[in-house]
């Protein structure tokens, strides 16, 4: 296998008969530091996770939404923190907002220097919504839909099944319509939103202080 690198238009790949064993561990290691959605969540299932998840977010990300059972410790409060909140014997997780975010990498690095054993749950939060797995919410646990780009959908969701479809030649809204009253209800504890619709309001947060990720 030859492939062309787009930076230095140089062949790369394995050269050398000890290119597979550098891949061995490249991978390797990222198994060792890193896991993802699927294996925390079967982790908090259990009894006794074997291990503390840590949101490493601002507090008004937290605040937003949360997984269940993560401890708040952001990144920037580690060296403070770390020692009244967490046991050095008990491996830790962190996560962020998503694959765009590496604040919970920085969260990793720290607590490894630290002297904790450490993995990066890889995908963060915007992941486990999209996975369909359950959020804590300012206004209780909300769960979205999955997405089918993520994780296997056996058929329509209770939300869509039976739902007409749109028909053709359908007039478009009213132009002038009313828009959404002010001060309405949020959105009922447990219930099914669209992945769209939470990762939307997670991810686009900022208000009199500016971007709410600070991890």
């Amino acid at each position: 296998m030859t492939i062309t690198s787009a930076f230095t238009s140089e062949n790369v790949g394995p050269a050398t008969p000890s290119e597979p064993s550098r891949a061995a561990a490249f991978f390797a290691a990222r198994l060792e530091f890193q896991t993802d959605v699927s294996d925390v969540r079967a982790g908090l299932l259990e009894a006794t996770p074997g291990f503390v998840l840590i949101d490493t977010r601002s507090r008004v990300a937290w605040e937003q939404g949360h997984i269940p059972g993560a401890v708040h410790l952001p990144t920037a409060e580690i060296m403070a923190r770390a020692g009244e909140l967490l046991d050095p014997a008990t491996p830790v997780v962190t996560y962020c907002w998503g694959p765009g975010c590496n604040g919970s990498t920085r969260a990793a690095l720290a607590l490894a220097l630290a002297g904790y054993s450490v993995k990066e749950m890889i995908g963060g939060v915007e992941y486990w919504v999209r996975e369909g797995l359950p959020l804590r919410t300012r206004e209780g646990d909300v769960v979205a839909d999955a997405d089918p780009l993520t994780v296997p959908v056996a058929g329509p969701s209770p939300a869509t099944a039976g739902a007409k479809p749109a028909t053709a030649g359908a007039k478009p809204a009213t132009a002038g319509a009313k828009p959404a009253t002010a001060g309405a209800k949020p959105a009922t504890a447990g219930a099914k939103l669209t992945s769209a619709a939470v990762g939307a309001g997670l991810i686009s947060l900022a208000g009199a202080e500016g971007p709410a990720c600070g991890c």
